[in-house]
């Protein structure tokens, strides 16, 4: 029977020293939440609120001299800036994945392509290749006048998967995340 009567009633077992400190525990921590409770809500808050507005994006290829970026949602880029779009699909990669260019070319601009490669308005954007590193042909990508909610990207490196490619093409807008801005 004393084993039951130590089970239903632990805490009349411990010893007065270990009431004692188990009490102190209680009130110590109960102070330090009513102390703390504010920048617990507030820290919460603050990560609700960045996460709304920012993401972090990672460029797992050479294509971009920059691996880590800041990605403000929604903030739409110029022309010359990193932009992060959702992958389309097709190709290696799924739907949806976060791809980060160079935001090279926007509704009106003209594109072209001859001998030397594509240009936008003229400037040049990079050469496409006929194969893939894989060894898969690549199929150029659109030439002409970018249309209304589209956009050409691309980045310097010869393997980008870019607009340079029908794979890529011109994006819409609606595959836009936001700006991207390199951490490193």
């Amino acid at each position: 029977m004393r084993t039951l009567f130590l089970h239903r009633h632990r805490h009349d077992a411990l010893a007065p020293s270990a009431r004692l400190k188990l009490r102190l525990f209680a009130e110590r921590s109960a102070a330090h939440l009513k102390r703390w409770a504010l920048v617990y809500v507030a820290l919460a808050a603050l990560a609700l609120w960045f996460h709304a507005h920012y993401a972090f994006g990672l460029n797992a290829s050479p294509s971009l001299p920059h691996r880590l970026f800041l990605i403000h949602k929604g903030e739409m880029p110029g022309r010359g800036d990193f932009v992060a779009f959702r992958w389309a699909g097709g190709g290696p990669y799924p739907a949806g994945v976060t791809f980060i260019k160079v935001l090279a070319g926007i509704p009106g601009d003209e594109v072209t392509r001859d001998a030397q490669g594509f240009h936008v308005n003229g400037v040049a954007v990079g050469v496409p290749k006929p194969v893939s590193r894989q060894g898969q042909a690549l199929e150029p990508g659109p030439t002409g006048r970018i249309p209304e909610g589209r956009y050409y990207v691309q980045a310097g490196h010869p393997d980008s998967l870019d607009s340079r490619y029908r794979l890529t093409g011109w994006i819409h807008a609606s595959q836009i995340i936001g700006r991207a801005r390199a951490l490193f």
